[in-house]
């Protein structure tokens, strides 16, 4: 059964004071994190947006890495660097001394290099960042790239981790999920679905040696995410773009939600406190 109730009815039946069970009693607010630094706040994938989202109180984020043709990684959502930066094509096609020349549309903000935001990171405790690998177009990543890829990727994030944060890799390509799992079994990692919640996506990420999965809040039903969470698995819903979602995603009773609107919904729950 889908879910079928208008916002209006979702917020005033997950806050009616009818529910008023006990501090102990009640299911703690899902987990929100910043979606690119907050996309639709700030300037995407830029340190700007990073830091910016750190400095109104939010704690986890997200992002996205390639790798530039001689083996650098950098943060970029696209396969083209057209839509966000003053530049053109794939960036897995340039060199890394000319990606650095590359700036960002908006506020002429440098390509962000992982190693950059992992130097801001760094001193930064108790910190949640899915770094997400973008390998699904398999002609800029055939096979034959994935290993080193994720070579790269585990090395160089694990070698810059805050104290007791939590560092997740993440991937819609089950590839590099697989390969990070054959450097370190124990490696935390979480398959995507670009879709609602359903028992293939769990299935998959069961047979991957994931814990965590992520699907589209549209269309996921409670029950699903239940049965997710009864089989062990940590459930993350998308996209967070309006305050909307956010309720929606209390009524689906998801861990997890990655938003757009990280600092909205940061100064909504802030607001609501005693």
């Amino acid at each position: 059964m889908q879910i079928r109730h208008s916002a209006s009815f979702l917020l005033t039946t997950l806050l009616c004071p009818v529910l008023s069970l006990s501090a102990a009693e009640e299911k703690p607010k899902p987990f929100h994190f910043a979606h690119r630094g907050g996309a639709h706040e700030f300037e995407e994938n830029t340190l700007f947006a990073f830091r910016s989202s750190y400095d109104k109180g939010l704690r986890g984020f997200e992002t996205d890495i390639r790798m530039t043709k001689d083996g650098k990684l950098v943060i970029l959502h696209d396969d083209s660097l057209d839509r966000t930066h003053n530049g053109k094509g794939p960036v897995e096609e340039l060199e890394s001394e000319s990606a650095r020349s590359i700036t960002s549309k908006k506020q002429g903000e440098p390509l962000l290099f992982l190693e950059a935001l992992l130097d801001y990171l760094a001193d930064k405790p108790g910190l949640y960042v899915e770094f997400e690998m973008k390998t699904s177009n398999k002609k800029l990543y055939p096979d034959e790239a994935i290993d080193t890829y994720a070579r790269a990727i585990y090395d160089q994030v694990n070698a810059r981790k805050p104290e007791n944060s939590t560092w997740v890799f993440t991937s819609f390509d089950q590839r590099p999920l697989k390969a990070i799992k054959k450097i370190n079994p124990d490696a935390d990692i979480m398959l995507i679905k670009g879709g609602p919640l359903d028992s293939a996506l769990i299935d998959s990420a069961k047979a991957i040696g994931s814990k965590r999965i992520a699907c589209k809040m549209e269309g996921t039903t409670r029950l699903a995410v239940k049965d997710a969470q009864k089989q062990g698995l940590i459930v993350t819903g998308w996209p967070g773009h309006t305050l909307n979602d956010y309720f929606l995603g209390l009524g689906l009773g998801v861990d997890a939600i990655c938003s757009d609107v990280p600092v909205m919904w940061q100064n909504y729950i802030e607001s609501k406190k005693p």
